[in-house]
């Protein structure tokens, strides 16, 4: 089965109003920008963003905030460390005015939560933030002598992710840090659409480098080698 879309506006067109949409990418690094772009001039609206940030080094994301289009978002880093810069943010300054929710997630609860959601378990027990502010309304056990919080998977609708290779069928492999949520994100998401940089025919790519199964990912685009520099600035 052939899975190439002829560009990622085309990849995209179909994410309706209100669909929950993961975004991969360890800050610049395996972010999807070309997609990400795409959903930009789309336009879709009250979209739920599963990301581990939307502030700090994630301009494009930014722009799907300024557009409106975000009505919830799911992160692990959301806010910078400067409180002068956060100020300055229009996501953070859409949270502090109520227009977009926000949820927020220790960084190994976030990404169990899709991993668990791929695995097709509903929900898990974590003793990750027993005792703060995280464990606000939700349901605590004991087991061993420990408290557990119980943490629900997390399924997206649609997930954007990004390989350094990929072939047709989808299959995936990602450079080194770039890896990072991708292969979670992948398997978790009802549709996946992958942005690759080097596009190639079945049977080209190796295996055992393979770091996502064509199984998870229903659309590839072939995007060429980004020219713009990583920062989290």
């Amino acid at each position: 089965m052939n899975k190439v879309y002829g560009s990622t506006d085309e990849a995209v067109v179909d994410i309706p109003d209100g669909a929950s949409v993961a975004v991969s990418g360890f800050f610049t690094a395996g972010m999807p920008v070309p997609l990400i772009q795409a959903l930009a001039r789309h336009k879709a609206k009250d979209l739920t963003l599963i990301c581990q940030q939307i502030g700090p080094g994630s301009q494009d994301l930014i722009q799907l905030v300024l557009n409106k289009q975000i009505r919830k978002a799911i992160c692990s880093y959301p806010f910078f460390r400067s409180v002068s810069r956060g100020a300055n943010c229009p996501f953070e300054q859409a949270v502090r005015a109520g227009e977009i929710e926000l949820e927020v997630f220790p960084m190994g609860t976030f990404i169990e939560k899709l991993r668990a959601a791929a695995a097709g378990i509903a929900a898990f027990y974590t003793p990750t933030g027993v005792g703060t502010v995280v464990e606000a309304g939700k349901e605590k056990r004991t087991f061993r002598g420990c408290e557990y919080l119980l943490e629900l998977a997390l399924k997206p609708d649609y997930a954007l992710v990004y390989a350094h290779q990929g072939d047709a069928l989808g299959n995936l492999i990602c450079r080194k840090t770039a890896r990072n949520y991708n292969p979670e994100m992948s398997a978790a998401a009802r549709i996946t659409i992958a942005a690759i940089e080097v596009l190639v025919d079945p049977g080209e790519l190796d295996p055992d480098k393979i770091h996502v199964p064509g199984i998870y990912v229903q659309r590839v685009v072939g995007v060429g080698r980004p020219s713009y520099f990583p920062s989290i600035d």
